[in-house]
């Protein structure tokens, strides 16, 4: 057996340094509000709008965890939902005012994140990485 973990683990062990980092910036800027699962359903938001069934499925957590946490981001001001023009009988989950200042907050600093990625690994490397991991959606993300 390696003392190096597996790849899968090399990759979660990236995401949640750079989720926990985005998380910490978030508070630091004043959304000291949310919870980290609150932010896991967020970031799955669509500027068009998504349904809570889609947005449970995407996160992988029941209709009604999901529920809960959006009525908590609602209440908290980050989204709103609005009747879903295909279907009248289902509404949507979408980003209000204050949830697009979160995620451009977010954004910025996953770019630093990333910035500091690049610069640790180098161009070149920090590329090959992300050109594989875009070709691995292929097979991996249903909800590419």
């Amino acid at each position: 057996m390696s003392d190096t973990p597996s790849t899968a683990a090399l990759m979660f062990i990236a995401h949640r340094a750079a989720e926990s980092r985005i998380f910490e910036a978030l508070r630091a800027a004043g959304y000291d509000d949310l919870t980290m699962a609150q932010c896991r359903i967020a970031q799955r938001l669509r500027p068009d709008g998504i349904r809570l069934t889609e947005l449970a499925e995407q996160a992988g957590v029941t209709k009604q965890t999901t529920g809960a946490l959006v009525d908590e981001l609602e209440r908290a001001g980050y989204v709103a939902r609005r009747p879903d023009p295909a279907d009248a009988r289902a509404r949507l989950v979408t980003l209000s005012a204050r949830g697009r200042r979160l995620c451009a907050a977010a954004a910025a600093e996953l770019a630093d994140v990333e910035a500091e990625w690049r610069d640790h690994l180098g161009a070149d490397a920090f590329d090959a990485m992300r050109d594989g991991l875009v070709a691995l959606r292929e097979i991996t993300d249903p909800y590419r």
